[in-house]
């Protein structure tokens, strides 16, 4: 008697089984996904108009890039010890100590105008330097954890639908992306203030992190928590390192020169919609009869079009992890670093008026068709058991030298002239690119 051989093509689950198995493995899986919308939505309602509201108390150009680099050092040196205390204290308390102290820096973003100039050493510095210590504690939850998404996806996936697994969960997150930015927008244009307006937007932000901690405080269940009684320190970083799989690491140097570039700019595209362009929008719309007038601000207008890029990821992320199942992860992401990298020069000398804009950033939403397969080419090469490690060890050195790429763009900026800033970046983004294309590698799953 033969045994059939099982149709793996008819088993294979559709593009968001992933995303629903991701829900049905356990409560703690979704009630961390719901602390993940929550902060994600605080976050990005917030985070992508800080540089605006910095210059708004009175910080320079350069000061802004400084900005960026101090969050680039966070993303860099945040999952370490946020690993560490985790071990030592159990996943609910560290859940709802990270949650704390991100729900604490929106708050200090909230009051900063009201906290005032400080002097130090009898130099007086302005109330921008309390988006610097916001910024310290807000980011502490998003920086929290990575690794063991990965690990967890990487578990419940099988190794040639990686790109697909890692796409239903980034549709998830990226969902809080989309509503983050135009939520604010709606609030920013409730005031023509922007000092005013934005600090309504804190304080929702503040709301979500509030709900967000209670909620994973009192909702997870801590029962299986094991306690650890140290960390092993710089040996085991080193260790680590070692180990990173060959394969990663012509991925790692294309990555860290794609995200240095972008690094370079980041903090500077609500600006040069805000400052540089001045560009918002007025016009009338008509809806069955009806005729809506439209007066948006620039910094209104820049929450729409971030929304514009993320409702562009999200309709891209799951059919690009398709077709990489079809023609391989290295194409898809080289496409994603593509669009990171000429994004830039793209925005710099793109027409200053609204219709432009939304085509320009419509256009950066395709950056993101490269993300899951991107993260499929990290976590895929690793040992079963080893993603959460590996990951880390990746993103510790991609995020360790990016870290000075935003204050370099901000000398630029303030010192030089944006348009080089700009240029200077593409060039960067565009030959990690093209050292990727040559030495990249593709998991062996894809081939």
């Amino acid at each position: 008697m033969t045994t059939r051989e099982p149709d793996t093509q008819a088993e294979a689950p559709g593009p968001f089984e992933t995303f629903r198995r991701f829900f049905a493995l356990e409560r703690d899986v979704l009630v961390l996904s719901l602390a993940m919308f929550a902060f994600s939505l605080g976050f990005q309602m917030t985070n992508r108009f800080l540089p605006e509201y910095l210059v708004a108390l009175g910080a320079s150009g350069f000061v802004v890039g400084l900005f960026g680099t101090v969050g680039n050092v966070i993303s860099a040196v945040y999952p370490y010890p946020g690993g560490a205390i985790s071990d030592r204290i159990g996943s609910r308390y560290s859940l709802t100590l990270f949650g704390l102290v991100s729900t604490l820096g929106f708050g200090i973003w909230l009051l900063a105008p009201d906290l005032g100039a400080l002097s130090v050493a009898g130099v007086t510095i302005q109330p921008w330097l309390w988006v610097f210590v916001g910024l310290l504690l807000a980011q502490a939850w998003k920086s929290f954890g990575l690794g063991a998404t990965f690990a967890v996806v990487k578990q419940a996936t099988d190794p040639s639908r990686l790109a697909a697994g890692f796409a239903s969960t980034e549709t998830f997150r990226r969902t809080a992306f989309l509503v983050g930015p135009v939520l604010a927008a709606v609030l920013i244009g409730l005031h023509p203030a922007f000092t005013v307006s934005f600090r309504y937007v804190l304080a929702v932000a503040v709301g979500f992190g509030v709900v967000g901690t209670l909620a994973q405080h009192f909702l997870y269940d801590a029962s299986e928590d094991t306690i650890g009684d140290s960390f092993a320190g710089v040996g085991e970083i080193r260790r680590d390192l070692r180990e990173m799989p060959a394969a990663l690491r012509p991925l790692l140097v294309g990555d860290t020169l794609v995200r240095f570039a972008n690094g370079m700019v980041y903090v500077f595209f609500v600006l040069v919609i805000t400052q540089l362009y001045e560009v918002g929008l007025e016009a009338t719309v008509s809806v069955a009869g009806f005729s809506y007038a439209l007066d948006l601000s620039p910094a209104a207008f820049f929450g729409y079009l971030l929304g514009v890029e993320m409702l562009i990821a999200l309709l891209v992320m799951a059919p690009a992890a398709k077709v990489a199942e079809r023609v391989g992860l290295k194409p898809v992401v080289a496409l994603g670093f593509a669009v990171y990298a000429v994004f830039p020069i793209v925005l710099i000398n793109a027409p200053a008026t609204w219709g432009a804009m939304v085509l320009v950033f419509a256009f950066s939403g395709l950056r993101f068709a490269g993300l899951p397969s991107h993260k499929a080419l990290i976590v895929g090469p690793a040992e079963q058991g080893a993603g959460g490690r590996v990951t880390g060890t990746y993103y510790l050195l991609r995020n360790t030298v990016v870290i000075p790429s935003a204050a370099l763009g901000g000398y630029l900026w303030e010192f030089v002239n944006p348009e080089l800033a700009f240029t200077i970046a593409a060039a960067i983004g565009l030959v990690g690119t093209g050292y990727f294309l040559v030495f990249g590698e593709e998991f062996d799953a894809y081939t």
